[in-house]
């Protein structure tokens, strides 16, 4: 019976293999398998994290779209303006929210795709494609939406435009290699490695200075800094809020901390990409000779895409050793896109047809058996407890509007408290108010025309003191007292005590 499934999964990957590899089918049939991708992906964070609710930079994200602005002092601002367009047109719902959140890296591997062909045949780029599905950043770690998921295809899209308005200069690629530089620094600051990996790469091949004569990097300076503008406005406005909370909360260590960091986050990058590099070489067997040319290619274009992997994935270590700063390797999640050429291009490395079938069949097999087991993934992580501010989120909205709208018509518009109960109330509550920590607080008068409700863990003291000194500021209030404990298929969770300030309007 194992062998026959075996032979079927063969078979199946065949089939599969030869109508992606057919030029006359090959766009669209890749084009269905990345849709097909998203869609298990998807079904898999729907399932497995059915029981503990959207993850706190989940919320944040609702919480900033919808009080849009220029930047926030956390980050730049396209991931929340990208998160208030999905939500314009799609229900506030958990499985949109990780449709959403698969778009990304299901995009990055088709620009990966696009991008190969220049480097690659098409058995490699199969493989290629095939092998980054085993890399948990191309769905587990992806179906967190945040910063750094966003900024998976952007990246992608940066260096693959700028490599094409390198080797070109072609003006539409150097426009699009300046928009998409742009984007990933309206995303998150940690894209200035990729501009000075690209500008070092730019630099380091001898065709540099033809480039630089050419109109194509003025095109890219020139579009990135228009479409940054606005964000650099806002940020002088604010004093580089930003610079100052990133500074606070991962700057100013000692150096043997920062250099412990630097070591994990060098190791844990190369453990998330371990089985691409695990199976080329097992598949390959590549030389001495053949493991030179993969680091540093003897071919001038192909030395250019490493110089263009190889440097924004080391610069941080650079920066974090100079400036005290403790990396983590989860923000090496975009700096991938490249791995299949500098992997597979080397000559040396021959590939046939039943690699690309192996790979293949594991590529499909993942999803499946992920999706297979993800209502044990539910209930074990249900069983462990998950955090109550996200698990209970739900449930403690309806219990806040219930609260609510026992004294007051008027629509919820404004909660504040703990912050992550707030994030997380304010996504799932059907009014869809606001939140007030960590944003512009409203005026007092927009307040006290609206109302607000302050919600903290009841043995929180700090908390429900401070929302009982905000609420003094409003008007009058009262506070509830309440119990949630989320079950799940029958199993009973955690109880968890909640205190609700009630500030009706005016």
């Amino acid at each position: 019976m194992r062998f026959q499934l075996l032979d079927a999964a063969h078979r199946t990957a065949g089939r599969l293999r030869d109508a992606l590899a057919d030029p006359a089918r090959r766009e669209r049939n890749v084009l269905a398998a990345l849709a097909l991708y998203a869609a298990l992906w998807t079904l898999y964070g729907t399932i497995a994290k059915s029981s503990q609710g959207l993850h706190p930079d989940m919320t944040e994200l609702i919480a900033w779209s919808r009080d849009l602005a220029f930047g926030y002092a956390k980050h730049p601002p396209l991931a929340a303006w990208l998160v208030a367009l999905w939500f314009s047109a799609q229900p506030v719902a958990e499985w949109s929210y990780y449709l959403l959140a698969m778009l990304m890296p299901t995009l990055t591997l088709w620009i990966i795709w696009r991008g190969s062909a220049d480097y690659l045949d098409v058995e490699k780029r199969l493989v290629g494609l095939a092998l980054l599905t085993f890399v948990p950043f191309f769905n587990f770690q992806a179906l967190k939406f945040n910063v750094n998921t966003l900024l998976m295809p952007l990246w992608a899209a940066t260096t693959f435009a700028f490599l094409r308005s390198y080797t070109q200069r072609s003006a539409r690629y150097a426009l699009l290699a300046g928009i998409a530089a742009a984007a990933c620094m309206l995303t998150k600051y940690w894209s200035v490695f990729l501009i000075g990996g690209l500008i070092i790469a730019a630099l380091s091949d001898k065709r540099h200075a033809d480039y630089f004569r050419s109109v194509a990097p003025w095109l890219t300076v020139a579009a990135g800094a228009l479409v940054l503008a606005p964000h650099i406005v806002w940020l002088v406005q604010n004093d580089f809020a930003p610079f100052g909370y990133a500074m606070t909360v991962h700057g100013e260590k000692s150096f043997a901390a920062a250099a412990l960091g630097a070591l994990g986050y060098l190791a844990g990058a190369l453990g998330y990409v371990a089985v691409p590099l695990l199976v080329v070489m097992a598949a390959a067997r590549p030389s001495r000779k053949t493991l030179a040319d993969l680091i540093w290619p003897a071919d001038r274009n192909r030395r250019l895409a490493a110089t263009a992997f190889w440097a924004p994935l080391l610069l941080p270590v650079i920066a974090a050793l100079a400036s005290g700063t403790v990396m983590n390797s989860l923000w090496s999640m975009s700096a991938w896109s490249l791995l299949p050429v500098v992997l597979l291009s080397p000559p040396d490395v021959k590939l046939s047809p039943i690699h690309t079938r192996r790979v293949i069949v594991g590529a499909l097999a993942l999803p499946l058996a992920a999706l297979i087991a993800s209502p044990l993934v539910a209930l074990a992580v249900h069983g462990q407890g998950p955090r109550p501010a996200s698990a209970q989120a739900r449930l403690l909205a309806d219990e806040v509007e219930r609260a609510w709208h026992a004294i007051t018509p008027q629509p919820l518009r404004f909660v504040g408290g703990d912050t992550d109960i707030a994030y997380g109330v304010i996504a799932y509550a059907r009014d869809r108010p606001r939140a007030l920590p960590g944003l512009p607080r409203p005026s007092a008068l927009e307040l006290s025309q609206s109302g607000e409700v302050l919600v903290c863990f009841a043995e929180d003291a700090d908390c429900w003191h401070a929302a009982a000194r905000s609420a003094a500021k409003v008007g009058p209030s009262r506070t509830l007292d309440v119990e949630v404990a989320r079950a799940f298929l029958g199993m009973p969770g955690r109880e968890q005590r909640y205190a609700i300030t009630l500030v009706p309007p005016l």
